[in-house]
């Protein structure tokens, strides 16, 4: 299969020092890259900055905002047999960049945001792709209830629910536990393990619903 997998979060600059951001370090998008190329799969990997060296074999496209991001996804979905959309992309991006750094002159700041492309929920109805669609949703409460709504609303063939509230999983750590919820109402848990099992295991699937 030719894979594109998203990993790593954006960085939306608020200054030419500041940024917004969030806490995803990459690990489990770079851990599936892994283990596609590991099953001979072709993999390109749009990838917002993080600390990890790129998996040997991968076609790496490295990105900052969430709008590189969006452009990257759209240059080459088409080529994709099946898209894994595990970045952690932010949501809004401040509506009007500041030149120069912008001082400390009071005791609050109001940032103005806009609402960045939503990625994953373009991939159907604006990029009008057709291949296999696999979502992430990185959650801290009601993980069942927010993942199928994110399932069925973009359109994924499977969702891969995180509980991100947990401290001892998900974000800079090297283990995971996610929920699968597949679109056909199918629900599957995989158990505490290591983020390259893990991405090894939801590479097996998508190899499965590619053969049905």
């Amino acid at each position: 299969m030719r894979l594109l997998i998203t990993a790593g979060p954006t960085r939306e600059p608020i200054d030419p020092v500041r940024y917004l951001s969030n806490r995803s370090s990459g690990k489990m998008g770079y851990a599936l890259a892994t283990a596609a190329l590991a099953k001979g799969h072709q993999v390109v990997l749009i990838s917002g900055p993080v600390s990890i060296p790129a998996p040997k074999g991968a076609s790496l496209v490295r990105v900052g905002t969430a709008l590189e991001m969006h452009d990257a996804v759209a240059a080459a979905i088409h080529e994709a047999d099946a898209a894994i959309f595990c970045a952690a992309v932010a949501d809004y991006r401040v509506a009007k960049v500041a030149e120069q750094k912008i001082k400390k002159t009071g005791d609050t700041l109001t940032l103005t945001l806009v609402k960045n492309p939503d990625i994953l929920g373009s991939a159907r109805s604006v990029f009008g792709f057709r291949g296999l669609l696999v979502g992430f949703a990185a959650e801290t409460e009601e993980l069942a209830e927010h993942a199928t709504e994110k399932l069925h609303r973009k359109g994924c063939d499977l969702l891969v629910g995180n509980d991100v509230s947990r401290t001892d999983i998900a974000f800079d750590r090297d283990e995971n536990e996610v929920e699968l919820f597949y679109g056909d109402g199918r629900h599957e848990s995989l158990a505490l393990a290591s983020k390259s099992e893990i991405a090894a295991m939801v590479i097996g699937c998508i190899e499965r619903l590619r053969e049905t």
